[in-house]
This record gives C-alpha cells, structure tokens and sequence, in this order.
C-alpha cells in the first residue's frame, strides 16, 4: 500500500480550491475549508480560493485561468458532481482536461462504498490534467473531500509517497507543449 520514503524531501504543491454553489457564500462552504485546512495541515499552499454559482461557462473559464498561472500546481473544486441539473462541474472540468485520469473517479467509488455503500452510485467525482495543472472534481459534502484527500489526493501530492505519486511527473506534464 502507501509509504512514505521519509529520505526524500518534502515538496509542498500551490493549490486551488473552487467551490461551487448556487447556495452558499465562501464564508459558509465548510467543504471548501476541510480541503483548505488539509492542504495547509500536509504543508502545501494554498494559492487561491474562489466560489462560482453552477455556470458551466464560468467554471470552466475560472479553471482555465488558474491553469494558465505558473503559481498553481493543483485545482480543487468541491461541488457540483452530482446527478441533478445544475450539476455541471463535471463537464466544465472535462471542457478544461487535456487527458482524463480515469481511475481517480475509480478509486473515489471504492473510498466511498466503504463509507456510504451503494450511494456512492451518485458520485461522478474526476480528474484531469491541462496545461501542466492536473485538476480534481469532488463531491460537494464535506465527508467526500475528507474521504478524497486522506484516502487519496494526500498521498499522490506528497512526493516522498512510493511505488510513486503525481509530484514527480508534474514537471512532466506539459512537456508535449514544449518539444517542437
């Protein structure tokens, strides 16, 4: 399973947190701070942190944005991934996503059906990556974040983690955008 090789340094990533909600203001989106708290608990930053209504055209254009800024490594949205008509996060993501990482939804499902059993049917958490960003779409429920950073994302950002993790082919990324 996961280890950390404690004789390598650790790599704190710039990481972004989008909320969206088309009924709460950034001071009351609690799963927007759980991922906050756990990103500045790992020793990463937190190098933005924004809410959108669910606007398909406007999360997507916030996720571009932060994708074309050197200063973010990571994206975070809470919100969005569900099965309801104004759940349109998904989609924005995939408008943004150069290459889908498909077993991040994968591995979501299995964290969640220990939690919530067959409820987590109803999860349509993703990840991706574009412009040398890589990008997580999570539930909206403040349970899901803490399932998919401390089952997850926690060990993929910390570069000491083996057999291995998203840290070390982060520079790697965009390399396509580079060769000529």
């Amino acid at each position: 399973m996961s280890r950390i090789d404690e004789s390598k340094p650790f790599m704190p990533l710039k990481i972004a947190v989008l909320a969206v909600s088309d009924t709460r203001a950034l001071a009351e989106d609690r799963s927007g701070q759980t991922l906050v708290d756990r990103i500045e608990g790992a020793g990463h930053k937190v190098a933005a942190r924004t809410i959108l209504r669910d606007e398909r055209t406007e999360i997507a254009a916030q996720l571009r944005s932060w994708c074309a800024d050197p200063e973010i490594d990571v994206i975070l949205s809470t919100g969005g991934t569900g099965l309801t008509g104004r759940d349109v996060t998904v989609e924005a993501h995939r408008d943004v996503y150069e290459k889908e990482i498909e077993a991040f939804g994968t591995v979501f499902t299995i964290v969640s059906m220990k939690k919530i059993g067959t409820s987590a049917v109803q999860s349509r958490a993703c990840g991706g990556v574009a412009n040398g960003t890589y990008l997580f779409a999570l539930p909206g429920s403040t349970g899901a974040c803490k399932d998919a950073w401390d089952e997850i994302l926690q060990w993929q950002f910390d570069y000491r983690h083996r057999p291995c993790n998203f840290v070390e082919i982060l520079p790697r990324l965009d390399e396509h955008l580079r060769r000529k």
